[in-house]
């Protein structure tokens, strides 16, 4: 019999999962695509995503952060399952208004969860996590829907951040 996660990996590989010539954020070539717009906008997919990444944040969680553009609607999900607040993390202040790079109420020595989408390297996350700790708050760990196994979580377990993909690319049945 198949289980929940099992049903929700293989559905997220029906939904986003592309086969073709990409170029990944990292720079690398990839015949692989995890399109995560089309997994975070099928509103389904989305709350099965919220509730099980919800499960993955820690009890000490104080906040949760969401880098744009892609984290936002997990964001979403996993502080509407959690009743956590949310922020969110440019990645580059606005040029405009309150010119913040975090948007949203965040309070110096909090401890934060980042929620993150796919990580290839970790370099983004490992970014976002930085623009909050120069805000003063304690990034306590990052939750991602997808780890594509290219150096991500080794890159975010050695800058102190404490990692739980929801699924590795191993956990996936890719044809």
């Amino acid at each position: 019999m198949i289980g929940e996660r099992e049903t929700l990996a293989r559905d997220l590989v029906t939904a986003s999962y592309l086969k073709g010539d990409f170029i990944l954020r990292s720079g690398k070539r990839s015949n692989r695509y995890f399109d995560k717009f089309l997994f975070e906008t099928d509103p389904t997919l989305l709350r099965r995503l919220g509730r099980h990444l919800a499960r993955l944040v820690p009890a000490e969680t104080q906040r949760l952060a969401a880098p744009e553009l892609g984290a936002v609607l997990l964001g979403g999900a996993v502080s509407m399952e959690t009743g956590l607040p949310l922020v969110l993390v440019r990645k580059e202040p606005k040029a405009y208004g309150t010119s913040k790079q975090i948007e949203g109420n965040l309070t110096a020595g909090e401890r934060v969860t980042v929620i993150e989408d796919v990580v290839t390297t970790g370099g983004d996350s490992l970014r976002s996590a930085q623009v909050l700790r120069d805000a003063g708050v304690d990034v306590i760990h990052l939750v991602v829907v997808l780890d594509r196994g290219e150096g991500g979580e080794e890159s975010i377990r050695r800058a102190g951040i404490p990692y739980s993909p929801l699924f590795r690319i191993t956990d996936l049945e890719l044809d």
